[in-house]
């Protein structure tokens, strides 16, 4: 009789004490552990949270030995909490879904029958995305379409972090420690035999979304700028259309003044001349200097996150190491 398998159900936090509870249940009610002969362990992950979000871990944590949580030293982000899932797995498979009930957990028995088909990246790809704005859905496909323009390897649209990984994806996005993250790119570096799976994203259970206008902003532009070079190329590509454009003008004003004399009336021209080549200038010191600043980042080679408390609950390795350290 074959050895049973383990799954780890990481979930990252921040600010999430109302939905902690809710999203317990509703793995317990709706996940087929028993049908898969599956072990399981449920991670949650502070991010730092404000609230008493780590006080509801402990709570579930005393309620369901299964529980196990970490919690960071800060606010470092969702894509460095990913990692923190990452670096704590030692099971055979994985699934990293949110808190606030947009991820269903019913969809995993669906992620989990793929996964023993032989598929070892099954991802969850958005049909529907109630409770988001018209103008947020529309700048996503925007964005996307434009990463996939650019980028040598493919990008899944309307696919997250919402999806079960075979311990050999893991592995390798445990092996990428760059600092500067952009993990639904990272997916695709990784490779391995994929398998989608569309549902329709609820609105949030409780609370408002952590991501604002600010933070996507940042999150694209760690997307494009750590995912791919393309920026730098496109920077190379319009200082050879100026250059060529400067040139054609020159022989322009060249050949003019050899034919109708000179003129003196181009101080006009001269200004918006200086002006576009600055702006160009501009640009491509401002795409020179994203790079730069992230390689800044990434040669200090600094520990991506502390963790501040961690507990592993009572069954989850088949000893007692209930405890907090």
């Amino acid at each position: 009789m074959s050895e049973k398998k383990s799954l780890l159900l990481a979930i990252p936090c921040f600010n999430e004490s109302a939905n902690v509870e809710a999203i317990h249940k509703s793995i317990l009610d709706h996940v087929e552990f028993s049908k898969f002969n599956l072990n399981y362990e449920i991670l949650f992950i502070d991010d730092g949270s404000k609230d008493n979000t780590v006080e509801q871990f402990k709570k579930v944590s005393l309620e369901d030995s299964q529980v196990s949580y970490i919690s960071l030293s800060r606010n470092y982000g969702k894509e460095v909490a990913m990692v923190a899932g990452f670096d704590y797995f030692h099971h055979d498979a994985m699934v990293m879904l949110d808190a606030d009930l947009q991820h269903p957990p019913a969809l995993i028995n669906d992620m989990i029958n793929l996964w023993e088909l032989g598929y070892e990246d099954v991802y969850a790809k958005r049909n529907l995305r109630r409770g988001e704005s018209w103008m947020k859905i529309k700048t996503s496909k925007w964005y996307y379409k434009l990463l996939q323009s650019v980028s040598q390897t493919p990008v899944t649209p309307d696919a997250g972090d919402f999806r079960l990984l075979d311990k050999k994806v893991v592995l390798a996005l445990r092996s990428m420690r760059e600092s500067e993250r952009y993990t639904k790119g990272l997916y695709n570096v990784a490779g391995f035999k994929k398998a989608a799976i569309d549902f329709n994203a609820e609105p949030r259970l409780h609370g408002k979304s952590k991501w604002n206008l600010k933070s996507l902003v940042n999150l694209a532009l760690e997307g494009i700028t750590s995912y791919t070079t393309a920026p730098l190329r496109i920077s190379t590509l319009l200082g050879f259309f100026v250059s060529l454009f400067a040139f054609s003008y020159m022989i322009y004003v060249l050949t003019k003044t050899i034919i109708f004399g000179s003129d003196s009336s181009g101080f006009p021209t001269l200004v918006i001349l200086l002006l576009f080549l600055g702006g160009c200038i501009l640009i491509s010191n401002g795409i020179l200097g994203e790079y730069i600043a992230r390689i800044f980042m990434e040669v200090k080679r600094r520990p991506l996150y502390f963790i501040e408390t961690k507990h592993i609950g009572t069954d989850v390795r088949g000893k007692d190491d209930h405890k907090d350290e």
